[in-house]
């Protein structure tokens, strides 16, 4: 087993097929060992080069509602009121710190993601 870095996008696209070769190997074996470096290294460049950008709260929360079939209406305890709700998912106001508070307990999303700027619509 050898393991060569990957810097460059040859060396990515090698690492992705052998990754694919090994991926589902018994654990404990040697080509198991070898696929969860490939994966790190993967992982490495793919950060580096393909970076994911943060999500839009707003779209996270319309997701989330979306996955636990919740309406505008169930989030007023949480936002505060039914033309709030309304106004922050129209993007007409800012969340506030509370709101992220409540928000992040009720639909489990992380605060990380919520408190990520948006753009209001005027």
């Amino acid at each position: 087993m050898k393991i060569n870095p990957v810097k460059t996008e040859s060396d990515y696209r090698l690492a992705l097929k052998r990754l694919e070769e090994v991926f589902d190997a018994p654990i404990g074996t040697e080509e198991s060992d070898e696929a969860d470096i490939l994966g790190l290294l993967v992982d490495e460049y793919e950060k580096k080069h393909y970076p994911i950008d943060p999500p839009d709260p707003i779209e996270a929360i319309k997701i989330r509602m979306e996955e636990m079939h919740l309406k505008q209406v169930d989030l007023i305890s949480e936002i505060g009121g039914k033309s709030r709700v309304s106004e922050v998912l129209n993007r007409k106001r800012k969340l506030t710190v509370e709101m992220i508070r409540n928000l992040t307990k009720r639909l489990n999303i992380s605060a990380q993601v919520l408190i990520n700027d948006y753009q209001l619509v005027k």
